[in-house]
């Protein structure tokens, strides 16, 4: 009998704002930088999915698919601390769900 495969899905939602933003070409300078840092570290799917239109404020959601939970916990802490070293965003919400 083989052993059916564990997936676990992380979906972190990070608020937060870009008070240097003066358009919406210098906030989706910001995003771009920010999403493909966590692309490339991560290996996780990202996307804006809130504030689409609005300067100064953003929320992404970042999807990351493993098969230890406490491997996707530590990767969302690691995320956390990402963000909050960014200099050019101020941080207002991070959570995490599971999927």
């Amino acid at each position: 009998m083989t052993q059916q495969p564990t997936a676990h899905v992380a979906l972190t939602t990070i608020d937060f704002l870009i008070p240097c933003a003066d358009s919406l070409k210098s906030k989706r300078r910001v995003l771009k930088s920010l999403k493909d840092r966590i692309r490339a570290r991560f290996n996780a799917s990202v996307a804006e999915i809130a504030y689409l239109e609005e300067w100064q404020r953003s929320v992404i959601g970042v999807t990351m698919i493993g098969n230890e939970r406490r491997h996707l916990e530590q990767g969302h802490s690691a995320l956390n601390r990402l963000v909050e070293e960014i200099g050019e965003i101020q941080l207002l919400d991070v959570r995490m769900e599971w999927l």
